[in-house]
């Protein structure tokens, strides 16, 4: 394994490329050649090395290169700090939106469109299967490209995948306004021939595995208007990443349908990012446990309030899927 490791010494960086390898059960690591200080004179040098050698690795290195030039972009615009997200996550969050801005946004639609395909397959795929979809990302990929039906597969989960795509792809057409119509019809089309019951829940549900009350039936179009007024009173006041990641927790805890929560609060969560012209979001189904208890950590806040201690677990660690997940998908 063939990558770029970075040693800070006081407050200089020194780039060097590094070999590892297993041998007899343990791993053998070695400085291949030193690379600079300064990401101009890592490009200049790799440009040295023998393409051959660093060819399996090219994807790695370039995420490297490129999410550490724009992570130093970032660190120059002074970002706002905030008690609920720590400095370097917000570095990390911005440099995404910059490549976003001013590398994909430029992207010809094509060379667009054929990243977000790509997006799309593995958004569907775990999203879905956090809800326990059994459809394999190969199969997610074959139904959305190929029209290629798994074997021994459900029809609900065959829908699921084809739902979730029709769904984002009309996140991606003009403008639109969080309103109690856009949140319905987008689960609407979530649940085509999957689910009848459209529109807020008409009788009380209990959340399996959860460790809170979802408001009862007669509350939740009340409780839902309580949070849309909330992301119009907080949309210029917060950070868009955390107004997403908060929003779709008090969605979660509202439960305002009879199915389909989960996937339309990542939905939704998406939606405001796209809105305010950040990237989208995936939560990976290896990371579930982990995003449960975030979203369980943060049960005790009311549909008003934005405790710090409720809320940040959920924010750094969608920050963290957030960063990793964008420079593989969008590089």
């Amino acid at each position: 394994m063939v990558y770029i490791y970075k040693k800070t010494i006081g407050n200089k960086e020194y780039y060097y490329l590094r070999a590892s390898k297993t041998e007899k059960g343990r791993m053998i690591t070695k400085d291949v050649a030193y690379l600079g200080s300064t990401l101009e004179e890592v490009k200049k040098s790799l440009n040295k090395i023998p393409k051959a050698q660093i060819r399996a690795a090219y994807k790695k290195i370039n995420k490297f290169l490129e999410s550490n030039k724009y992570l130093k972009e970032a660190q120059k615009l002074k970002i706002k700090q905030t008690a609920l997200l720590d400095e370097d996550l917000s570095e990390e969050i911005e440099a995404c939106q910059l490549h976003w801005q001013k590398i994909f946004k430029k992207l010809d639609k094509k060379t667009q469109e054929d990243y977000f395909k790509g997006f799309i397959i593995d958004f569907a795929f775990n999203t879905a299967s956090i809800e326990g979809n059994t459809i394999t990302l190969k199969e997610a990929s074959m139904l959305l490209t190929e029209q290629r039906t798994p074997k021994n597969r459900t029809l609900r989960e065959i829908y699921d995948i084809q739902n979730t795509e029709s769904a984002f792809r009309g996140l991606l057409v003009g403008k639109k306004s969080l309103t109690h119509e856009f949140i319905i019809q987008t689960h609407k089309e979530l649940m085509v021939n999957i689910d009848f019951r459209h529109g807020y829940r008409t009788s009380d549900v209990h959340v399996m595995h959860s460790r809170f009350e979802a408001s009862p039936a007669h509350y939740v179009f009340t409780d839902m208007n309580i949070l849309i007024k909330w992301y119009n009173e907080n949309k210029n006041k917060l950070h868009p990443f955390i107004l997403a990641c908060i929003f779709h927790h008090k969605f979660e805890k509202i439960h305002p349908f009879f199915d389909g929560n989960g996937r339309t609060g990542r939905m939704l969560m998406n939606f405001i990012l796209l809105n305010e012209n950040y990237p989208p979001i995936i939560i990976r189904k290896r990371n579930r446990a982990e995003y449960l208890e975030a979203l369980n950590r943060a049960d005790g806040a009311g549909l008003k309030d934005i405790p710090i201690k409720s809320y940040k677990p959920l924010i750094e660690f969608s920050a963290n899927e957030y960063t990793d997940g964008y420079w593989d998908i969008f590089l």
